[in-house]
């Protein structure tokens, strides 16, 4: 089952807690972001989906491609 827009590791609405959601629907919640952000490596390996992690504020920190990625990094040599 594969999964379009991957899986997003984000703050949770009410600020107390950190969500994974895939699809825009929310699969797990965590007290910790390093709890959530393992749970999401975890399903985004599982389903062969990227993975990006968001910092508090809503921003964008990391991505990571656990699948068939369209846009692999070039060689630097």
């Amino acid at each position: 089952m594969k999964r379009g827009g991957g899986v997003h590791t984000t703050p949770a609405a009410e600020r107390d807690g950190w969500w994974n959601k895939v699809d825009g629907r929310v699969l797990s919640r965590h007290r910790l972001k390093v709890e959530a952000v393992a749970a999401g490596r975890e399903m985004a390996r599982r389903l062969q989906v990227e993975h990006t992690i968001h910092r508090e504020d809503g921003q964008i920190s990391e991505k990571n491609s656990y699948g068939n990625d369209p846009f692999p990094p070039k060689d630097g040599r």
